[in-house]
């Protein structure tokens, strides 16, 4: 579930091959024909897109959406840098200025989870309180997280590599073990580690402790942004009506796309994690009963604090052109 976000950091180099399911909207003459290609399976993270596609968001802003679902064979970056599809959902600010340091023609558009739901969990009875107090425990990291989050958590709270314990993608070792830490996704791991485990673990959102990270983010390549700048404003203004539908209005149009496009997903999974969405201002960071306000904002300052993070402890050139990553061009006006 939700660890692929940052697995996809290491799929770089493969050969990207689309799932053969596909929604479509529906089409009509004189609209903007856009590939979406997202960065998972269907689910309630994608929720925004799938609601946007179903109630003719799109369509209505003159958009023929076609929404590539992403899996593990499904490589975003890379179906973006060589025109295979026109957007996709970039799962952390890593993968956008990891296209910018290759010089992909790719830039992110919009931020449609305002806060990265990375988490980390432990067990409740260890009197955690913080992060801090994680310190020197074994955490289960993926390979891609090393490369990722791990780096802000060294530099904020002095961990250290030899914490690392390698994570197989299952909660087992988690279980087994009260000492151990895992990674996981706020709307994901611990809702599963409850009903596996019969345990309510501490969860620690790394967004809350100053992470500074985006997430589903709108990557759109250079060429349709010359081509056509109606056409990303319009993909943008419709996803964010689309999250806003998803979040604070009737959600069955999305769910109904999402379980007919995965058959695995459950609506119990899609409602806890819906509910975190809300309660914790993941796609609306300013969440306090405004209903939406801030839905695909970015700005300078984020991506400045970001990136001086990430460079300062060497996984970019200082000197790089990191504002090549990204535009504000289309972020939704009065956000």
């Amino acid at each position: 579930m939700g660890l692929r976000r940052l697995v996809a950091l290491a799929l770089c180099g493969l050969i990207a091959a689309c799932s053969p399911s596909a929604n479509k909207s529906a089409e009509a003459p004189g609209r903007t024909a856009l590939k979406l290609a997202t960065d998972w399976r269907a689910e309630a993270e994608l929720g925004g897109y799938y609601q946007a596609l179903a109630t003719g968001e799109y369509a209505k802003r003159g958009l023929d959406v076609t929404l590539i679902q992403g899996g593990p064979a499904v490589n975003v970056p890379q179906l973006l840098a060589t025109g295979a599809v026109d957007v996709g959902v970039g799962s952390n600010s890593f993968i956008v200025l990891n296209l910018a340091k290759e010089k992909a023609p790719v830039k992110a558009v919009a931020a449609f989870m305002q806060k990265d739901p990375q988490v980390l969990i432990a067990h409740p009875d260890q009197g955690l309180q913080s992060i801090a107090d994680l310190k020197g425990r074994p955490i289960l990291l993926s390979d891609a997280s090393i490369t990722a989050f791990w780096v802000w958590l060294k530099a904020k709270y002095g961990f250290t590599d030899d914490q690392v314990r390698k994570y197989n993608y299952s909660a087992a070792p988690f279980l087994a073990d009260k000492r151990v830490v895992q990674q996981g996704y706020l709307t994901s791991e611990p809702y599963l580690i409850e009903k596996e485990g019969k345990i309510k673990p501490a969860v620690f959102l790394l967004a809350d402790s100053g992470y500074p990270a985006y997430a589903s983010m709108a990557l759109v390549t250079d060429s349709l942004i010359a081509k056509n700048p109606a056409a990303v404003q319009a993909f943008v203004e419709a996803t964010a009506a689309g999250w806003k539908s998803y979040l604070y209005g009737d959600p069955k149009p999305g769910d109904a796309a999402i379980l007919k496009d995965n058959p695995e997903m459950t609506q119990d999974v899609l409602d806890q994690a819906r509910d975190k969405m809300r309660a914790f201002g993941i796609v609306a960071a300013k969440d306090t009963g405004d209903q939406g306000a801030g839905i695909g904002a970015m700005t300078d300052a984020r991506w400045t604090e970001f990136f001086k993070v990430a460079a300062d402890q060497g996984v970019y050139p200082k000197d790089m052109d990191y504002k090549s990553a990204y535009t504000l061009q289309f972020v939704p006006k009065g956000q």
